[in-house]
């Protein structure tokens, strides 16, 4: 037996021994809620949300009881509703982003925490504090495992979806830390997706979030019915670390001992992959200088950070066949960002646009090393785009740009106006801004519950 806490268990006992979350987290925590549920609302179209969708309705023996399936009728288990919504939360690709991590936490902390509550009815405020447990947990964990080249080939989400679910989870359910110690165990065993997915265009990479989700709640619920796990998962001499070949950091820097992991995510203002945002900003900009139309431009130099250039997918000229490829490609999204000046989503479902794809063929992207030196906590980009008669216009952002909090609420609006009428999604608004002041979690629920 190891004479000290193992590192999932050093885990479990700082997040059952916080007791103060600061009004900063906690509304923090209610954005990324508003955030998560505007994309499952703009995603219902795609195929592979009905897929979801579909093995999730299969999995279940009722259609009528358990967690609701966000934006449809229906209700199936709370493991398989935090699958098939996770995935919808993902599908636009713009869905809240933590830089240390390389992950999007809300699409596994999120639908895992709105599955279990389901079943489980909590306040408001525990609802929150469990989502601020769960970004904690991932974000430090994630910041201690991703590096560049694991992130090449390990889908960071879906390696630290599970930890971070079943930290939430563990957190609703009022685990004590022996309990919760055992959630995070089993959750280390339980990481999913690689990236090879980028090389195809193919659709892995959406349901990377839903198998994290569903694996992290799986792993609390086990734990909360006496099942016991390696707490050395993590750092063991067959753990995850050492799995991946890494050293432990010295010294840890375990939840809470730091700002909180939940005040370090941003949200996105492309419905693009995180490493083409700074890209497409710095390219709208330089379009507000460039003299004459987009299509006579000869070159475009694009300057990232060596973890941008490198991730997959992301340094890709085309050809583009799917909407995946084209949400993450750098060379797509400023293509795009310099002949439309904005981020609709609809120009991405346009990935077979001719003006664009030849544009995109001109942009060639270089590492930047003071850009990489500043990366993660600050990421940057600089763009050069020269045309016919050799004049050129620059355009540089030492950081990518947010979206603010008003920016959220009048995506949400219009997401869900579409979705549910005005008037419904104007309540479920005002509900979601209030949960931190609600007694029960239920009132949100019941809205979530579309009628047939």
């Amino acid at each position: 037996m190891p004479s000290k806490p193992s590192l999932s268990q050093a885990f479990a006992n700082a997040l059952c021994d916080n007791k103060h979350f600061s009004p900063e987290s906690i509304d923090k925590a209610t954005y990324c809620l508003l955030d998560f549920l505007t994309c499952v609302f703009s995603t219902q179209q795609y195929p592979w949300v009905k897929q979801a969708q579909q093995v999730a309705l299969q999995n279940s023996a009722t259609q009528t009881e358990g967690a609701a399936l966000i934006g449809t009728p229906m209700k199936v288990s709370p493991q398989d509703a935090a699958f098939a919504n996770a995935v919808a939360g993902h599908s636009l690709v713009r869905d809240d982003m933590h830089l240390g991590s390389v992950s999007h936490l809300g699409v596994v902390v999120v639908p895992a925490a709105l599955a279990l509550a389901s079943r489980s009815p909590v306040s408001g405020r525990q609802f929150l504090e469990a989502l601020v447990c769960g970004y904690e947990a991932g974000g430090k964990l994630g910041a201690m495992l991703m590096d560049v080249n694991t992130a090449r080939k390990f889908r960071p989400t879906g390696m630290i979806g599970a930890f971070a679910a079943a930290a939430t989870c563990a957190r609703l359910q009022a685990l004590d830390s022996t309990q919760t110690g055992n959630a995070l165990g089993f959750a280390a065993n339980y990481i999913t997706g690689l990236n090879e997915w980028a090389a195809w265009g193919s659709d892995d990479m959406y349901f990377h979030p839903g198998i994290a989700a569903r694996n992290g709640m799986t792993a609390a619920l086990l734990a909360s019915a006496g099942a016991t796990a390696a707490t050395g998962s993590l750092d063991g001499n067959a753990g995850l670390f050492a799995a991946l070949g890494k050293s432990l950091p010295d010294p840890l820097n375990l939840p809470f001992t730091t700002d909180t992991e939940i005040q370090r995510v941003f949200f996105k203002q492309v419905p693009a992959c995180n490493y083409a945002q700074t890209a497409a900003q710095v390219a709208r900009i330089a379009r507000q200088e460039l003299a004459g139309d987009p299509d006579q431009v000869t070159q475009i130099s694009i300057r990232v950070p060596h973890a941008a250039a490198h991730y997959p997918g992301c340094d890709y000229p085309g050809p583009f066949s799917s909407i995946l490829q084209a949400r993450m490609s750098i060379h797509f999204n400023i293509a795009s960002a310099l002949i439309n000046g904005d981020f609709h989503d609809s120009h991405f479902r346009d990935f077979a646009n001719t003006a664009v794809a030849n544009l995109a063929q001109k942009v060639t992207v270089e590492i930047d090393e003071n850009l990489t030196a500043a990366y993660p906590a600050l990421q940057g980009a600089a763009i050069t785009v020269t045309g016919v008669s050799g004049e050129s216009v620059s355009s540089t952002l030492d950081d990518v740009e947010a979206a603010t909090s008003k920016e959220v609420e009048t995506r949400f609006s219009e997401a869900v106006s579409k979705a549910i009428g005005k008037d419904k999604a104007k309540t479920l608004l005002a509900t979601v801004l209030a949960l931190d002041a609600n007694s029960a979690v239920e009132e949100l629920l019941a809205l979530l519950d579309m009628p047939p």
